[in-house]
């Protein structure tokens, strides 16, 4: 999704933050030093198992909950540099918070619960807080439910009253807690068309969710999983591995970067890394003995290369490069413990040998050509 008002300062950055819960059971770390950034105009759902530490996470970018080390920086400000009263005021304007329970005043109309973040932060004039308001429930769809309570309309509806308020002070970045947990299907996607409509607005989003249908409709996902961050590339290139599995490859990657053009691997040369594309393209190509080059294929961010070496006979089939454009960055994970993750997910292996069998009729099409036909 490409966002207009896209901006060199992120949205969000997150700096080595920890947080550590002590009681009389003992020392539990939630966060276990996260680095993490959101560009302007993303949305981005974060998901993890329960007590993995996604809430807290949320709770720290929203400045409700306070991190036990690290900074967390929301358009260029230092959340928990301010003291209490100042951070309220500063999140009334610029974070909009949609809860799971939505948490409307229960005595209060729709058209009164949306106007109540205008009145905190004392933003627009008094007369025109009813007007806006109003343009916000009709934003969402609620405008003939203003003057009733909330207890008077659906969830769902409730629901997207609460987004309205979130809206209240036009935030430059919306935070949603499981925002359709408690809604049925029609409902949630109500809620996510009208997410969709917020990004191309300008808003940056960040959703905590459990279901997993919602983050095929976000442009990034970030996966929590016992305190840390998954590895985004690894994340996407391995759907069917456990969260623990993920993380596993997460501690054992290491990190590669070649200029535009440069050689990655050469045809026969010993391959030890299943390689994942994190930015840039690479190019796989083949040469013939007058040293011709054919082109058999490019590779784009979060696909990946060397699973026919480390299946087969450890030799590159083909050569590799960085494309001319750009530079590329690269993640790779040793032959040892790619194989090891393949004779634990038999589904993973399946899907593997899947790709080996395509690649390899790639190669084998592409030599039938630079040969003229002949196989």
């Amino acid at each position: 999704m490409t966002n207009i008002f896209s901006s060199s300062i992120p949205a969000i950055e997150m700096q080595k933050v920890q947080k550590v819960f002590k009681n009389a059971a003992g020392t539990f770390h939630v966060l276990k030093g996260l680095d993490l950034q959101l560009a302007q105009g993303e949305f981005v759902s974060i998901v993890g198992k329960s007590g993995s530490g996604k809430s807290t996470l949320l709770n720290m970018i929203t400045g409700i909950d306070h991190p036990t080390g690290g900074n967390v920086i929301v358009n260029g400000v230092n959340v928990h540099t301010m003291n209490e009263s100042t951070r309220s005021l500063w999140r009334g304007n610029n974070l909009g918070i949609v809860f799971q329970f939505f948490q409307l005043l229960p005595m209060l109309t729709l058209q009164e619960n949306v106007m109540l973040p205008m009145d905190f932060v004392n933003k627009y004039d008094f007369d025109e807080r009813p007007k806006r308001a109003m343009e916000l429930l009709t934003l969402v769809g609620l405008e003939k439910q203003a003057h009733k309570l909330p207890t008077t309309v659906s969830t769902g509806q409730q629901q997207c009253a609460a987004i309205a308020r979130a809206l209240a002070t036009d935030p430059p970045v919306i935070a949603a807690d499981e925002p359709t947990g408690n809604l049925d299907t029609k409902s949630s996607d109500v809620i996510i068309s009208l997410f969709d409509h917020l990004v191309r607005s300008g808003k940056t989003i960040v959703m905590v969710t459990h279901d997993p249908s919602l983050t095929e409709r976000t442009s990034r996902t970030v996966v929590i999983s016992d305190g840390e961050l998954i590895n985004e590339t690894v994340a996407k290139a391995f759907v069917n591995l456990s969260h623990h599995q993920l993380l596993d490859l997460t501690h054992n990657l290491e990190n590669f970067n070649f200029a535009p053009g440069e050689a990655i691997l050469t045809q026969d040369q010993s391959v030890e890394y299943l390689y994942l594309i994190v930015t840039g393209n690479v190019d796989i190509s083949l040469r013939n003995p007058k040293g011709k080059r054919l082109i058999v294929t490019s590779l784009k961010p979060d696909q990946f290369f060397g699973e026919i070496e480390l299946t087969g006979s450890g030799r590159s089939i083909a050569n590799v490069t960085a494309s001319a454009e750009t530079p590329v960055s690269l993640v790779g994970i040793k032959r040892e413990k790619f194989l090891e993750i393949l004779a634990s997910s038999q589904i993973t292996e399946e899907a593997i040998q899947n790709v080996v069998r395509h690649r390899l009729e790639e190669n084998r099409s592409a030599r039938q050509k630079m040969n003229g036909g002949k196989p």
